[in-house]
Formats: structure tokens, sequence, C-alpha cells
């Protein structure tokens, strides 16, 4: 279901040509170069891109009840650590979130960090899988 919402959303919005070498752009530089253009945007244009990560966190850390654990439907997924393979890890953040690399990389750069909220307990496994194979510890909550 995931992939299907992310092609959705990106079905969903048309690139300029101009926009479309932006991306391009992007995609080439390695992590550090990326991550030098994140903080020079942060900081000229005041803006941020994990804020939405961070409110999204927010409501799911007070409100849930330990002691109905055992009876969870659905599960959010923390990034508890990035490992030795973030790049890996950044791209399979991106696969389950269907997050822009930049917010991608900005969640598993602020771990502990909870990338998807509300998720099926198969579903979560899964997703719980592809990231340790990648070289992250996740945590189910």
């Amino acid at each position: 279901m995931s992939d299907d919402t992310a092609t959705a959303e990106a079905e969903a919005v048309k690139l300029s040509k101009e926009e479309k070498a932006v991306i391009d752009a992007l995609e080439k530089l390695n992590v550090v170069q990326l991550n030098n253009v994140v903080k020079f945007m942060e900081s000229e244009y005041g803006i941020s891109a994990a804020a939405p990560v961070a409110v999204a966190a927010a409501p799911a850390a007070g409100g849930g009840d330990e002691g109905g654990a055992a009876e969870k439907s659905s599960y959010d997924i923390e990034l508890t650590e990035a490992g030795g393979q973030k790049i890996a890890v950044i791209k399979v953040v991106r696969e389950i979130t269907g997050l822009p690399l930049g917010e991608a990389k900005a969640a598993v750069d602020n771990a502990p960090k909870v990338v998807k909220e509300g998720v099926p307990k198969e579903e979560a496994e899964t997703m719980k899988k592809k990231l340790e194979e990648a070289g992250a510890k996740v945590t189910l909550k």
C-alpha cells in the first residue's frame, strides 16, 4: 500500500524543467554534500526539513498507554539509531515513508525519530526488518 501512496503523491506533483534539474543535481550529491545543502537552506531561508516529522511524533509520545501494549493493532516505527550504513538506511526510510531525500536524511540524522505512525502489526514488522537489514536499530511502539 505504501508504494501506491508514494507513487500517487509523486504523480500529483508536476515539476518544471528547472525543478527537475535541481532534483537531478541533488540526487547526485553524496550524504555530506546533501547535508551541507540542507544546513545552508535551513540557515539561509529559516526552514527545517525535520519539522513535519517532529510535529507528527509529538502526539504519539503522550498518547500511549503501556498497559495495553499487548492489544495494540497499530504501531509507530521509531528509528532509534541509524547505524554505520546511513545511506542504505536513508534509502529504506524513503521507500517506506515516501519522504523526499532531504526529509528522509534529516529523519535519519535526528534519530531517535518516529518515521511512520499507525502501521498495522505485520506491515510494521516488515518495515522494521527492512530497516534493520540496512543497518538501523528500530523500535516498534
